[in-house]
């Protein structure tokens, strides 16, 4: 019985070691793709003149899709927000989703609306639409609001929105988010830049007509996807920031943190070889033709921004078309964060229930050829390093407990390992803080970075094992069937911070 034991000790060592090294190795190649997207990028704002293409009204138009449920706090300030993007085509449709607080009293009466007549086509089934709302005034004219059967989803009441869109491309977003004012023409400049990639000459010239003939080589920008921030302390004066400032208090104040090295140096490291494994619910730019064949967002699912960007890549897959998912590295948006640890409790036991979803709807994908990149890297990578990473974590805090007490361990090698380990992640995070800065400055004053940055030496003590705790309560949930509810996040509503 002690030499099984041994055995599966020395394998499990064996194997952790070797996820261990995968990991690093991941992260390293992740911070050197991601320091080339942001050069890439960096340069090519600087030729870019966005007052032009603002007004163009050859710009593909974008309908901006935004659930409301029960968001009475800050409903009007966010809607402004939302009507004063800097675009030439573009509509916002607010989808009160049941709402049982003044969310759409609110609506009706600051932008004086009436119930009004309109072609609502259900391309993609959701709970059914009790009225839709448009302006009186014409200042409101890019305004529609929809109400409708509470679907208990944002993703039911995301695709009633896409029912009522007027243009071929969607922004999803929530009421919450603050949206910087050039985020549509950034967001949208991958589609168009793959647009006009699309034909190429081929071949020798005809010999009758004297010319070279063109065909369609390109692919297919089905999504885009940009960083979002933490809004919690940062100054906001009717629905626009004017001051950003890394949250004070402590749970928001390390969610920042991740956000940044999870969209700056993760996401733009994956979409330098377009494997992109998800678009961020809280703002994502998608296009609709794909999205409606794809069968739109599934209400029942908790992890619905990246099922729906799965089952649209599975789509072009399975129809044998080219596809790019593009990432911008700019900071786009920004949204109240969970203020404490109960709220953050429920979000991230969201997250992991989603994510075991994911992996068990769509498990006919990993390491499946056919799916390219999606079944061979980005199905792949969610499996080994964000689905079992919680779950190897845990089997490697209890075996290490194990061979302290029974004395089988070298201690000074293994604090050497964990300082190792320890100083890695530091330096991760603090090279996307660093990487943040170098496309904008966001915080005006080193104090800030400097003080965000120290959060990094506390995040494997404090921030990280919470996380850990709540994806595996979200795994445990899940496989025991135990019923969800969404609950809210508990508003506090956007004001001005202290100076």
């Amino acid at each position: 019985m002690s030499n099984i034991i041994e055995h599966l000790g020395t394998f499990f060592e064996r194997a952790v070691f070797v996820y261990g090294i995968s990991m690093l190795l991941l992260y390293a190649m992740l911070a050197i793709l991601s320091f080339i997207g942001v050069n890439r990028f960096r340069k090519k704002e600087q030729y870019t003149d966005y007052r032009k293409l603002t007004s163009s009204p050859l710009a593909p138009g974008i309908s901006i899709i935004a659930p409301a449920f029960n968001e009475g706090v800050t409903i009007i300030q966010n809607v402004r927000s939302l009507l004063t993007l800097n675009y030439a085509r573009f509509e916002v449709i607010i989808v009160n989703d049941g709402s049982t607080d003044d969310t759409l009293e609110k609506l009706i009466r600051e932008f004086e609306m009436v119930q009004v007549d309109f072609a609502y086509n259900e391309k993609i089934k959701s709970q059914p639409v009790r009225r839709l709302f448009k302006s009186t005034n014409t200042a409101y004219d890019k305004l529609l609001v929809i109400d409708k059967v509470n679907g208990k989803s944002k993703a039911d009441a995301s695709n009633a929105g896409i029912n009522a869109a007027a243009f071929d491309y969607f922004l999803c977003t929530d009421v919450d988010c603050i949206i910087e004012k050039d985020t549509l023409i950034k967001m949208i400049q991958p589609f168009m830049a793959e647009e006009g990639k699309k034909i190429k000459e081929v071949g020798e010239p005809c010999p009758e007509c004297g010319y070279v003939h063109i065909v369609e080589e390109n692919r297919r920008v089905i999504a885009t996807g940009a960083t979002l921030r933490i809004a919690n302390s940062s100054e906001i004066e009717d629905g626009v920031l004017v001051r950003m400032r890394p949250p004070s208090r402590l749970i928001p104040r390390f969610q920042e943190m991740e956000y940044i090295r999870s969209y700056v140096l993760g996401k733009m490291g994956w979409s330098m070889i377009n494997c992109v494994p998800n678009v961020s619910g809280g703002l994502g730019l998608f296009d609709k033709e794909i999205a409606i064949k794809a069968g739109g967002y599934d209400p029942l699912s908790f992890g619905e921004d990246m099922d729906i960007i799965t089952r649209m890549c599975a789509y072009m897959r399975d129809n044998k078309q080219k596809y790019a998912i593009r990432y911008i590295p700019s900071t786009q948006c920004w949204t109240e964060g969970p203020p404490n640890l109960k709220v953050f409790s429920r979000q991230r036991t969201r997250w992991g229930r989603g994510l075991i979803q994911i992996m068990s709807l769509h498990r006919k994908i990993i390491f499946n050829p056919k799916y390219g990149r999606l079944g061979l890297v980005v199905f792949p990578y969610n499996f080994l390093f964000e689905f079992l990473a919680p779950v190897i974590e845990f089997l490697g805090i209890l075996y290490y407990i194990y061979i302290v007490v029974t004395g089988q361990i070298n201690l000074a090698n293994a604090l050497t390992l964990l300082l190792f380990v320890y100083l890695y992640s530091v330096m991760i995070t603090t090279m996307a803080i660093f990487w943040d800065q170098m496309v904008h400055r966001n915080y005006k004053t080193w104090r800030e970075v400097f003080g965000l940055s120290l959060m990094a030496f506390l995040e494997p003590i404090i921030y990280h094992p919470l996380i850990v705790f709540f994806a595996l309560r979200g795994y445990y949930f899940f496989i025991t069937g135990r019923k969800h509810t969404w609950g809210n996040m508990q508003r506090q509503g956007f004001g001005t911070a202290r100076k």
